[in-house]
């Protein structure tokens, strides 16, 4: 598992860590990212919150750093989603594609 190094901004890092908590305690909403993020953490090892925390705060500065590059629309269930629909329960591509197109009038930022 990689780990967030010691290198950028102090501060920025300090509020990746806060906000992995955040999600992944009770009053965390429910995303994919929490999902897995507490997976991870049940496996039982004696610190396994904790890396849980750390790698739930990489995943997440990657997901800002991915959305804010491409101008994509976050959606929080993305990977559930993707689940559901390997075992049968949502509708195939057109519903994706349909749930991709912008509205009109709102533009991409780049």
């Amino acid at each position: 598992m990689l780990r967030i190094t010691k290198a950028g901004h102090r501060h920025f890092r300090r509020l990746l860590v806060q906000s992995a908590r955040y999600m992944l305690g009770p009053l965390g909403k429910d995303t994919a990212l929490r999902r897995w993020g507490l997976k991870l953490a049940a496996r039982g090892r004696k610190r396994a919150k904790k890396v849980a925390v750390v790698a739930v705060a990489r995943k997440l500065a990657v997901l800002l750093h991915r959305l804010w590059v491409t101008g994509e629309v976050y959606e929080p269930l993305r990977n559930a989603t993707d689940d559901r629909r390997r075992e049968g329960g949502v509708a195939g591509r057109a519903t994706q594609e349909a749930a991709r197109v912008p509205a009109q009038g709102r533009k991409a930022h780049r």
